[in-house]
């Protein structure tokens, strides 16, 4: 058997994911800011030591990135692509029989997924673009690509298309969202609509969490600028 075929990587990966310890270090970086070893092993509920070994198994499979800093070593989620795959066995971990979300409703409302908006605003967000025909799929139906109204639409937002586009990574696409288990956008133009309303604090995090919240000039832009509503929120 060939140990470097793709179901063998699979499988090792999985075994790298599948332990507690380490899933609740990856599931933290989700967020996509970065921690230290020491707050990774409290979140964790390990000892620095082990935390050491678990962030080592992680690297190895390119699930975290590490950066030094001064004496300090900081690690991050290895990429959107890894952020994608926990949200989406969050889907399979949570689908027994009929779904009830049992989500907290700050995190159901809107959240970060690595460097995206998740959550019911993350996925009103993704609705609005295709039913506005802002975004159209690929001959594959994968990934979605800009129209051109799509893409005036997105420059009003503030968003320069063509770095957009120069980012390396894929450009936008469908990712089942935990929570609501239907699509929110992921993708370097999800990152940029995050970035865009970050900046122009539209949208603002809550301190040590996922969670972000819409401000007033947020829920005016939006509805001014993509046709969200939020009268019933």
């Amino acid at each position: 058997m060939n140990v470097a075929s793709p179901d063998r990587r699979a499988a090792d990966v999985a075994a790298a994911i599948g332990e507690a310890a380490r899933a609740r270090m990856l599931y933290s970086l989700s967020d996509g800011l970065a921690r230290t070893s020491t707050e990774l092993a409290a979140i964790a509920g390990v000892t620095p030591s082990t935390a050491s070994v678990h962030l080592q198994r992680l690297k190895e499979h390119d699930l975290v990135k590490v950066v030094a800093q001064g004496k300090h070593r900081y690690y991050t989620l290895g990429g959107p692509h890894v952020a994608s795959a926990l949200e989406a066995l969050s889907v399979v971990a949570g689908a027994r029989g009929r779904f009830v979300p049992g989500t907290p409703h700050y995190l159901r409302a809107a959240r970060t997924c690595y460097d995206h908006i998740a959550g019911s605003l993350g996925v009103r967000l993704h609705d609005r673009f295709v039913a506005s025909r802002w975004l159209k799929e690929d001959a594959g139906g994968t990934s979605y690509d800009v129209t051109p109204a799509g893409a005036a639409a997105i420059a009003a937002l503030g968003i320069d298309l063509e770095a957009v586009r120069a980012r390396r990574r894929r450009f936008a696409f469908a990712c089942l969202d935990w929570s609501e288990r239907r699509a929110h956008l992921g993708g370097a133009l999800a990152a940029a609509v995050l970035e865009t309303a970050l900046r122009r604090r539209w949208i603002s995090r809550e301190p040590g969490s996922r969670a972000l919240n819409v401000t007033p000039s947020g829920r005016r832009e939006l509805t001014r600028h993509v046709g969200l509503r939020f009268d019933a929120d």
